[in-house]
């Protein structure tokens, strides 16, 4: 199993060399230092701890400082835990290690998650793909999502109907994403297909099964 926590540059596309154009994301990740190793006797579960993007040590508490200091890694912004990873070391990760693109290949399947691209408040034909109503014959019910519940009995509106609100702004998991390219001297990964979050949005990428 690997791990690595990355952030998210942008989309582009690749031309294979039969000529098939790939549309692929590209995603600048690592070097993660261990910052911690979770013991399940210990802590009562296995996970390893990882640290991603330098920052200025003001923008830190002296509590995220003094746990970094004590890993001996600088200022980082982001910490992550990947439960159950081994990040491809056989002997186990430790504290000091250094995670890196080279954990995964060509062809790999990963899952990346992250923080969606919020959409604000929107109503049911977009938030949810709701049809329209008719636009005919003096009708004003053109975007309303319609009848929401019964009258006298129950006498509300249960719970779980999809209705307008907040839409994105929220952790999604992509799966079955595959490794194009790993572009170790650039920390690069680049993944086919689209991932969560705005450009320069923090990703974590895992393997897939």
């Amino acid at each position: 199993m690997a791990a690595i926590i990355g952030k998210k540059v942008g989309m582009t596309q690749i031309f294979q060399e039969d000529g098939t154009r790939v549309p692929v994301t590209v995603i600048e990740a690592g070097p993660c230092p261990v910052t911690a190793v979770r013991d399940p006797e210990r802590d009562g579960y296995k996970a390893v701890q990882l640290a991603f993007d330098p920052v200025d040590e003001r923008k830190l508490t002296k509590a995220e400082l003094g746990h970094l200091k004590k890993a001996g890694v600088g200022p980082m912004r982001t910490l992550v835990e990947f439960r159950d990873e081994d990040l491809g070391s056989e002997e186990g990760p430790k504290v000091g290690d250094v995670a890196t693109v080279e954990q995964f290949e060509p062809g790999q399947k990963v899952k990346v998650s992250g923080v969606a691209i919020g959409k604000g408040f929107q109503g049911t034909v977009r938030r949810h793909g709701f049809g329209r109503g008719p636009v005919t014959h003096g009708s004003h019910n053109v975007r309303a999502p319609g009848s929401i519940g019964a009258a006298a009995f129950p006498a509300r509106v249960f719970k779980g109907l999809r209705m307008p609100g907040h839409m994105g702004g929220k952790r999604v998991t992509q799966r079955g994403l595959e490794v194009v390219e790993v572009d170790a001297e650039r920390n690069l990964l680049i993944l086919r297909g689209a991932v969560p979050g705005p450009k320069n949005g923090t990703v974590e990428v895992r393997s897939d099964g």
